[in-house]
């Protein structure tokens, strides 16, 4: 295959790896651009290869306003390479996750970060329902467990049914695409406003 100067500088552009290289890479990839990008990688030329430290803390702050501005979000999402926080599957990635947040309202990004006194409350409306229900008390721990972990699946951006796929969670979604883009990727904070809300914290 013909290898252009606009396929070498497109290659120079998302790489900074030096033209020659590009060049190279291409031909050793028969011009298949995703595999030049990985040659130029594995030979560590790429920035990205480069960079010493693996902790993740490039990415994007994505911004999303939904319903004519009624609701606006912001979250940050990072990757390891300044090289990746370009890449357009993981700005779309940052969209969806955006998009996830207007839509269902998640209050924590993973379970853990739930205060003990919250999970309480929690699993005294459970207990309270239960009894009401008539349930009886033997099977009672099992039932309040049941209602805490769907509990955390609706407050916790993480465990949440991905709104365009409900059969995968949001975690699942991004490990999808941490084994696509082949970095690590991890959802740092968000915060999302609704017009009208009250501003105190709970």
């Amino acid at each position: 295959m013909e290898i252009t100067t606009e396929m070498i500088k497109q290659l120079r552009g998302a790489t900074n790896a030096p033209m020659l290289d590009c060049r190279k890479a291409l031909q050793e990839a028969d011009g298949d651009f995703n595999k030049a990008v990985d040659w130029l990688r594995e030979k560590g030329m790429a920035t990205a290869a480069k960079r010493s430290d693996r902790d993740a803390s490039n990415g994007v702050v994505e911004l999303y306003s939904h319903g004519g501005g009624r609701v606006g979000v912001m979250v940050e999402i990072n990757c390891e390479t300044d090289f990746v926080a370009r890449n357009e599957q993981f700005r779309t990635l940052a969209h969806e996750i955006a998009l996830q947040i207007a839509a269902s309202s998640p209050k924590y990004i993973t379970a853990d970060q739930i205060p003990a006194s919250e999970i309480e409350h929690e699993a005294e409306i459970a207990r309270a329902r239960a009894k009401e229900e008539g349930k009886p008390e033997n099977v009672m721990p099992k039932i309040v467990d049941g209602r805490i972990e769907k509990f955390k699946d609706e407050v916790c951006l993480l465990r949440q049914p991905y709104i365009r796929d409900e059969s995968i969670s949001i975690e699942k979604l991004i490990l999808q695409n941490v084994a696509a883009i082949g970095e690590n990727v991890i959802v740092r904070r968000f915060q999302r406003w609704e017009l009208g809300e009250s501003t105190s914290q709970s």
